[in-house]
């Protein structure tokens, strides 16, 4: 029960804090904190809502377990988001180029998009283990490389209309329908009525779920997962017990880069191709949630889920004037930041009722030995 305590007191915390100094901030605005609040609730208890909060929730979770795969390591793996945008765009490419019975075809975008992204972030892997070059700046300096160069190159060179060079018509080839993920409304219906409004519950959450599965079962069942714990814990009593520190490095990195590969498979199934302006900041968003849920595949489904309810009740403020939309990042930050306070603190408490409980057993035990 005190774990158990100690361990929602972080996150329970958090919120309340995040509360009360969002509705400050909304006072000072001119906003009416009960309506703003009122307004985002009653726009998320709509089904069709819920399944917009779904649908941005999964990039979000996928991007949160790339991070903590790094974190895991003791490794900061920054470059998420110019991997999944440049795995997006090779993935999209290639999928255009074949036509495949669609769990073959299916299949291949996403071999395709997670082989990209392991690759390219395996290249800060090997500059760590061979040059000493830190993660950080390496994976920083790849974003800008993926995004502002091989990304702007391909994307102008691959355009599906190559006569008529817009800004509206820049992005790959459309896919064919076999290599488009289906969606799972019927699934989500079984359970609910008939999703209006055309809305479509992406099938990449059935994917997210299986990477969060794996994710879990690889750091708490497998050999491999034990080894990388090992290292980012004590890298030095790790190798003294035959774990090679380079070649984890490498992997951790390749397999963050991996899962980074299949964030934007939901924009690609929803799109159909590389689009003049794909959704950016899911990278940087995703290590925010991996923080927040403490990189624990439960608690970052919680946090996906914070995060996306956010992202799309700001739409809901702006257009009932409650609030501006501008207010939603401004929780996203108090809440990451209360939220990393309150784990610190929590953190300390909880060291210290251990070390005292630890005394007093000590304590309880030296008459029986001074009488032995």
């Amino acid at each position: 029960m005190r774990r158990f305590l100690f361990a929602a007191a972080a996150p329970v915390g958090a919120l309340v804090v995040t509360l009360i100094i969002t509705s400050i901030a909304l006072i000072l605005f001119g906003s009416n904190p009960l309506e703003a609040y009122g307004d985002m609730i009653s726009h998320a208890s709509k089904l069709e809502t819920q399944v917009d909060i779904l649908n941005r929730a999964t990039p979000y979770y996928l991007s949160a377990i790339a991070a903590a795969i790094g974190f895991r390591m003791n490794l900061f793996n920054i470059g998420v988001e110019g991997q999944y945008l440049f795995a997006l765009l090779i993935a999209a490419q290639v999928g255009s180029l074949v036509a495949l019975p669609q769990v073959f075809h299916i299949l291949l975008i996403m071999t395709v998009a997670m082989a990209v992204g392991a690759a390219y972030a395996g290249i800060a892997g090997v500059l760590k283990v061979t040059r000493g070059v830190n993660e950080v700046i390496s994976t920083i300096m790849l974003n800008s490389i993926a995004i502002s160069g091989l990304i702007a190159l391909l994307q102008q060179r691959w355009q599906a209309d190559q006569e008529n060079f817009t800004s509206t018509t820049l992005g790959t080839n459309p896919i064919d329908e076999s290599g488009l993920m289906p969606n799972i409304n019927g699934l989500l219906e079984i359970f609910t009525r008939d999703i209006g409004q055309g809305k479509e519950l992406t099938g990449v959450l059935l994917i997210a779920i299986l990477v969060g599965v794996a994710y879990h079962l690889l750091l708490t069942r497998m050999r491999f997962g034990f080894d990388l714990r090992a290292s980012g814990l004590n890298p030095f009593a790790a190798r003294a017990g035959g774990v090679p520190p380079k070649q984890m490095i490498v992997a951790a990195m390749c397999l963050s880069g991996a899962v980074a590969g299949l964030i934007g498979m939901v924009e690609l199934a929803d799109t159909g191709k590389f689009s003049p302006n794909p959704i950016k900041g899911l990278g940087f968003g995703g290590i925010a949630v991996a923080l927040l849920g403490r990189n624990h595949p439960g608690g970052m489904v919680l946090s996906a889920l914070l995060f996306a309810f956010l992202d799309v009740s700001s739409g809901i403020l702006q257009n009932t004037e409650a609030a501006t939309k501008e207010i939603v990042n401004i929780m996203q930050g108090i809440v990451l930041l209360v939220a990393v306070v309150a784990y610190g603190v929590t953190k300390r408490i909880q060291t210290r009722e251990e070390a005292r409980a630890t005394a007093e057993a000590l304590r309880a035990t030296e008459p029986a030995e001074v009488v032995a």
